[in-house]
């Protein structure tokens, strides 16, 4: 099936992240449910969707656009039947490099399409992710970091003493004065200061340009730099659906 072989007034947006399944149910064009599941463990060959895998109530037999980032969960959608897999080619995007990862691309269509070009998002999930479009919808460029919760369990898993780490609530302390302390310290300030380093360098390039926060952890850096007192917080604004925008503004 092509991915413009019928027009639904249903679907699901799949969207294949490095850590989860990320859903969208629309109906009539709008996003109604998102949900996250994990990854497949083994092909599904019916023509309809597991339980497991959806919400309560949810029909099981719509057709799924579908974009992913992790090759070996591709191979295993790959026999479903409804699915409809969106390639980089079918970005309305300029300039976009054949590596780009799909995620990154929806993202910044979706902010585009909702929110203004030129925009840059900030992708906050196992990754940190720098996508910036100027106003000809031309990609700029962006960058790639290790994310939040990643940075914590490298550390861990790469010392042998130092502990893994949950996220805190607030913004920690700049002068730690435990070990425990210090490791949150040390991650999420030099995090928060890069952060704010590219969107400073992007609004002097970009003054009139929106800046989206998204991914999982995108309110919670948000949070943390709002208490922080930063003076980009203000030019931030946080969208958790910009995938499921894109997917949207891309097909309807």
């Amino acid at each position: 099936m092509t991915i413009n072989s019928f027009n639904s007034s249903q679907y699901f947006t799949l969207v294949v992240g490095n850590s989860r399944l990320h859903w969208g149910y629309f109906q009539q064009g709008t996003l109604h449910k998102t949900w996250d599941t994990p990854h497949l463990l083994n092909p599904i060959t019916t023509d309809t969707l597991p339980q497991h895998l959806l919400l309560p109530q949810l029909p099981d037999d719509l057709p799924i656009y579908f974009a992913s980032v992790v090759p070996s969960q591709t191979k295993l959608w790959e026999t479903y039947p409804r699915i409809n897999k969106i390639t980089l080619s079918q970005i309305p995007l300029k300039k976009v490099y054949p590596t780009l990862g799909i995620d990154r691309a929806l993202a910044v269509l979706g902010a585009g399409e909702t929110y203004g070009f030129p925009c840059l998002v900030i992708d906050a999930g196992t990754a940190l992710t720098f996508t910036g479009v100027d106003g000809d919808r031309t990609l700029v460029g962006g960058a790639i970091l290790p994310g939040l919760r990643l940075q914590f369990k490298s550390l861990a898993s790469n010392t042998a003493a130092l502990p893994e780490l949950v996220l805190p609530t607030s913004l920690p302390t700049f002068w730690a004065t435990t070990t425990a302390d210090a490791i949150q310290s040390g991650i999420i300030h030099t995090f928060l200061a890069g952060i704010d380093t590219f969107v400073k360098d992007w609004l002097n390039k970009f003054s009139n340009s929106k800046v989206i926060l998204t991914g999982g952890d995108s309110q919670q850096i948000l949070t943390y730099l709002t208490l922080g007192n930063d003076n980009v917080a203000h030019h931030l604004q946080q969208d958790s659906n910009l995938i499921f925008l894109g997917v949207r503004k891309l097909f309807f």
